[in-house]
């Protein structure tokens, strides 16, 4: 039984994988994921290869696409919960996305967790010819996506008219296992998308304010400890008195256990232009010993709600320690 006060969620973790090259690597890893303890195996939703479009923008190369790569790690494990972090709603059909989804929470037996996103990398759409429509049209096609999906995993007959999605006359199949529907995050860095998440999502996901394009210098200033506060309270204007109902989750981009990594706290503080006090509260890295680690992660459940941290595949080992202290597992 939990000792956690009733209004403190219990810590989840998740993996969020990039790079695997065959079959066989990646579902290893998401046995891997699920024999350690993390909660969840994550995907971005991102298309580019090595190239001179996206290696200006700081952002990692992502080898596996995430639907079928969700499905596939779905089939190989038993109670690893499998997400997407973000799916990018530019980039699918909504539609066809609300089938793709239903199917892998049947596929999974009720382990999916939908992960949504407006979209932000600008090199990436002129790659794939996809308009880079403003953050306004964007943020309205992520709210009628969600409001889909919410609608035809009712099980009622589809009738959504909105200005970028219409989809009407038929009941979506197959049902999903998780009712009402699967779990699903929005998430961001932005005013006008997190306040959407605040309305809309189960879990919202606190991210950089990507909103240059590119991962850099701007996404650390937008994600100081008085940067996060803001963007708790644009959750939580648009949520109102569904507030503590909401998981709220983060990612570890800068992981050091144990001096296992190249990253020290002096780095990341000239990294940051954080000093080493500002850099507990920094909720995007995990630099320390496992027992300083653990503090840190509580000390910003405690600030900010954070209850689901994320790290990246190349921590995978190392971060296991702080999975199994303050998870029991």
């Amino acid at each position: 039984m939990s000792m956690l006060p009733s209004d403190v969620k219990p810590f989840r973790f998740a993996i969020q994988a990039y790079r695997s090259e065959s079959r066989r690597e990646w579902c290893d890893l998401a046995r891997k994921v699920e024999a350690l303890g993390y909660s969840t195996l994550f995907l971005a939703d991102h298309y580019l290869g090595p190239g001179e479009l996206i290696a200006p923008t700081g952002h990692r190369v992502q080898t596996l696409a995430s639907i079928p790569a969700m499905a596939a790690a779905a089939v190989v494990t038993d109670t690893l919960r499998i997400g997407s972090r973000m799916t990018c709603v530019s980039y699918h059909l909504p539609t066809i996305l609300v089938k793709e989804m239903a199917s892998i929470d049947v596929l999974s037996e009720g382990r999916l967790e939908i992960g949504l996103g407006a979209g932000w990398l600008a090199n990436e759409y002129e790659a794939l010819g996809i308009p880079f429509d403003g953050a306004a049209k964007r943020i309205e096609l992520l709210r009628e996506t969600t409001e889909l999906m919410i609608a035809a995993y009712g099980g009622d007959p589809v009738d959504y008219r909105g200005q970028q999605v219409t989809s009407h006359g038929y009941t979506a199949v197959p049902a999903t296992i998780q009712r009402p529907h699967p779990p699903i995050m929005i998430g961001g860095g932005a005013p006008k998308v997190l306040g959407l998440a605040g309305e809309l999502a189960d879990i919202v996901s606190i991210n950089f304010n990507n909103s240059a394009g590119v991962v850099g210098s701007n996404s650390i200033a937008s994600s100081t400890a008085d940067e996060t506060d803001k963007k708790i309270a644009w959750v939580r204007e648009g949520a109102g008195d569904r507030f503590d109902s909401i998981e709220l989750e983060t990612a570890c981009y800068f992981v050091s256990v144990d001096g296992v990594s190249e990253i020290t706290t002096e780095a990341l503080m000239a990294r940051t232009n954080l000093t080493r006090d500002e850099l507990v509260d920094f909720p995007h890295a995990a630099v320390g010993s496992v027992a300083e680690i653990c503090e840190a992660l509580i000390r910003r459940r405690e600030r900010y709600g954070f209850s689901y941290i994320t790290v990246g595949d190349a921590n995978i080992d190392a971060f296991a320690p702080v999975v199994a202290e303050l998870t029991g597992k």
